[in-house]
């Protein structure tokens, strides 16, 4: 991940292996607020850059004009959502962002600014806390926003909070109430896979994912996609442009999302199990591990791909169709049968 005012200036005034209680408060900000003024190593030249920001991160508060926007915050707790002994900082910092601003997509909306509260232990290591910042700055950017700042504070386990700001553009926002009777219900990419990977660590934990790269052992895609998903976020700006009615990201499971649009629209929709796409790697490891790739695919959660309701004949191209909205009592149907045992992601499940 790249470190531009922080990696090749700050990390040679301090030594990474110090604690953050070590360091202290300022000193950490000081290199967090250096990484967000700075284009990320890598980052390509071409990123879009966002002109609404008229005062960033380094002030009491940040300041932007962007019109009517649109603001989410998603929180992360270490052995919750997800576990050190799997996730590299970066992997934790990066995902983090994209479930935040997947809120930001499923509006019809492009990511403008993100503001972060990080808590930790104060024996976290300065590197580890700033190589879980370079991936924030990183993610952002390529989204074509900002860090707009944050805060730190010292807890007993690590806590990633990301707001998220967004701007619509002109458009109206896609709420989850818009649905309608007659509309295709479609996905903008596969599902499945963070479901998969979440099996598959969860038996093997992180050792063999090594191995399985070069052995081009499904599995190791499929932990992939769980530890940092790749979602086309910009689909949410081309979706509401196309005029979905309708729109929500599948954090919690697909089925769980039916669930809320469904009783927000006051409609009932009719999908295929079939019809949902699935990565290759999905299907081939459901075959290694005698799986259920059906309660994969409808109830695993965190792919983040962006479900939609939209009129007959403008379903985005690279969208799938996998089912339809029909008038009646708010419920799920699936392959004809109403929704019953099938649920997914429960907070306090």
């Amino acid at each position: 991940m790249p470190s531009d005012g922080v990696g090749e200036t700050e990390s040679d005034a301090f030594d990474p292996t110090r604690t953050v209680g070590e360091i202290g408060e300022r000193a950490i900000i000081t290199m967090f607020t250096r990484a967000a003024a700075a284009r990320p190593a890598g980052t390509a030249e071409d990123t879009p850059t966002t002109g609404d920001i008229v005062i960033g991160s380094g002030d009491d508060a940040a300041v932007f004009d962007v019109g009517p926007t649109v603001i989410s915050t998603d929180t992360v707790v270490q052995d919750r959502h997800f576990r050190l002994d799997w996730s590299t900082p970066e992997q934790i910092g990066a995902r983090a962002v994209i479930q935040s601003a997947a809120d930001i997509a499923a509006m019809g909306g492009r990511t403008v600014g993100v503001v972060v509260s990080l808590a930790c232990p104060a024996h976290t290591e300065v590197g580890w806390v700033l190589r879980l910042n370079d991936a924030i700055v990183c993610a952002t950017h390529e989204l074509g926003a900002r860090v707009l700042g944050g805060d730190l504070v010292q807890a007993d386990e690590v806590v990633v909070s990301i707001t998220v700001v967004g701007a619509l553009d002109g458009l109206a926002p896609v709420t989850l109430s818009g649905a309608r009777p007659g509309d295709v219900l479609a996905v903008s990419g596969p599902l499945g896979a963070a479901a998969a990977g979440l099996a598959v660590l969860s038996r093997s934990g992180p050792g063999p994912l090594e191995r399985w790269r070069r052995d081009d052992d499904p599995r190791a895609a499929v932990a992939a996609a769980f530890l940092l998903p790749t979602p086309d976020l910009l689909q949410g700006m081309i979706a509401g442009r196309a005029g979905a009615h309708a729109m929500t990201d599948v954090s919690d499971g697909l089925v769980e999302e039916l669930v809320t649009l469904a009783r927000s629209s006051g409609v009932t929709v009719n999908v295929r199990a079939d019809a949902v796409p699935r990565p290759a790697a999905v299907t081939r490891t459901a075959a290694l591990l005698g799986a259920d790739i059906r309660r994969w695919v409808l109830t695993g959660g965190e792919d983040h791909q962006l479900l939609g309701s939209f009129a007959p004949g403008v379903v985005p191209a690279g969208w799938t169709a996998i089912g339809t909205v029909e008038a009646g009592p708010a419920a799920v149907v699936v392959d004809g049968e109403p929704l019953t045992e099938l649920h997914g992601w429960q907070a306090f499940g």
